[in-house]
């Protein structure tokens, strides 16, 4: 049975990684260059610390959304707590990928069963899972589409 297999069965390898320091361009080029809608970042000694996404980047396009505000005599009262807006003027000013990354890892170990993974990236409501070694290292890359073609592979 398909779902019987491992991560490291279906996954894809080898991934592409950036650090927080790639500049934003060159990351955005990888994503595009290669037709990804993600890609890990990781710290100088390999070890996955987030993840880049083409949802990040429309945020970045999409500009500060001041949210909605009440004028009251010459004076703007904000519906939103403008303390969130520093984040996304940050991501909308951002050159780095440390500027725009996500930390919430979505990752998991290669020998996770492929049914689990599925549950995960569902539970989760993410498009791909970063496959970790033992030591955090990024070794492969699990999407939903990837868990598609393995059970359309295992169909008589």
């Amino acid at each position: 049975m398909v779902l019987q297999q491992t991560v490291k069965e279906v996954m894809s390898s080898p991934v592409l990684t950036v650090t927080p320091e790639t500049a934003l361009k060159d990351a955005v080029s990888l994503l595009s260059d290669h037709h990804i809608s993600g890609l890990p970042v990781v710290d100088q000694s390999g070890v996955l610390i987030g993840e880049l996404t083409e949802q990040d980047l429309m945020v970045r396009e999409s500009g500060v959304d001041a949210g909605p505000y009440v004028m009251l005599l010459d004076s703007v009262i904000y519906l939103k707590n403008p303390l969130n807006w520093d984040k996304q003027v940050h991501q909308v000013l951002g050159t780095t990928v440390s500027d725009l990354m996500g930390r919430d890892l979505h990752s998991c170990a290669e020998s996770l069963p492929l049914r689990k993974a599925a549950s995960l990236l569902h539970e989760r409501s993410t498009q791909r899972l970063i496959v970790v070694d033992d030591n955090k290292r990024p070794v492969g890359v699990l999407t939903r589409g990837d868990i598609v073609r393995a059970l359309a592979s295992g169909q008589p």
